[in-house]
């Protein structure tokens, strides 16, 4: 029995609200667009309905730009109800067991290699004597776009007329968090982790034509530095009630009394605001 793909969980909420056309200003060996240029903006993107997202992968020699569905689709599950239980944890994907977890249905699609476009993601930290989590929007400083790695599924079948059917789906790479995601990310039975953040320079060795089970490894032990990203505090990303002041979700919210993250004092887009 094909094991699942992670115990350990984290990134359920991101968001894309720059331009696409950006992503093909990164990488400009896309040669394959299969993506409307005009894609709304996805100020707050939530996985647990498997939603087609934008991501970046190779077929071969060339880079495609397409839609896929947030969430591995665990096929090898028959039961339609469990099947669709374990897919909504099948958004993540825990990087540490890739390589060395061989009945992981992630260690069998690893060469599936793919990049999902980002401006920033969201997490949730528990502060002491709140009865609510406090939502933060993280985003990469000097940076107008980042990509995360991930690992994606094209799975082919039949349907009842005899018809050709396609079905593709990613999930994120995790890994454990750095301090500034730790302080963030604090709560809970998946706490401490983050997305695998990388450099401009690894995002695009992820996608090198040409890459080892070595190189994944040397890609997996990299931790993005907290210095390296910035962060805000935002109103509630998952709750009905709309935002009062109209603005998108990963716009600056306040709370009164916040305490600060660990020992510092929060970055400068959050002090400045306060």
């Amino acid at each position: 029995m094909i094991s699942y793909l992670l115990r350990r969980q984290l990134c359920y909420d991101i968001s894309l609200h720059s331009d696409i056309e950006l992503t093909k200003e990164v990488f400009p060996k896309i040669k394959d667009l299969r993506v409307s240029p005009q894609l709304p903006d996805r100020d707050h993107v939530l996985s647990f309905d498997f939603p087609n997202y934008p991501i970046v992968w190779r077929d071969g020699t060339e880079l495609i730009l397409s839609e896929m569905e947030w969430s591995l689709d665990p096929v090898y599950e028959k039961n339609p109800v469990e099947r669709r239980k374990r897919r909504t944890k099948m958004a993540d994907i825990q990087s540490e067991r890739v390589l060395f977890d061989t009945r992981s249905y992630a260690h069998r699609i690893r060469q599936n290699r793919c990049l999902i476009p980002v401006t920033g993601t969201y997490e949730h930290r528990a502060i002491q004597g709140w009865a609510k989590k406090v939502p933060y929007y993280i985003w990469p400083k000097d940076r107008t776009m980042q990509f995360l790695p991930g690992l994606f599924q094209i799975i082919e079948s039949i349907g009842p007329a005899g018809e050709k059917r396609q079905s593709c789906s990613f999930g994120m790479l995790t890994r454990t968090a750095n301090e500034l995601m730790a302080n963030i990310h604090n709560d809970g039975e998946f706490r401490h982790r983050m997305p695998l953040f990388l450099t401009p320079e690894l995002e695009e060795f992820w996608l090198s034509e040409h890459f080892t089970d070595a190189d994944m490894q040397a890609v997996f032990e990299y931790m993005l530095p907290s210095e390296a990203l910035d962060y805000r505090t935002v109103f509630s990303i998952r709750g009905t009630k709309p935002r009062p002041d109209g603005k998108p979700k990963f716009e600056f919210w306040r709370y009164e009394n916040l305490p600060p993250l660990g020992n510092d004092q929060g970055s400068s887009a959050q002090m400045s605001l306060f």
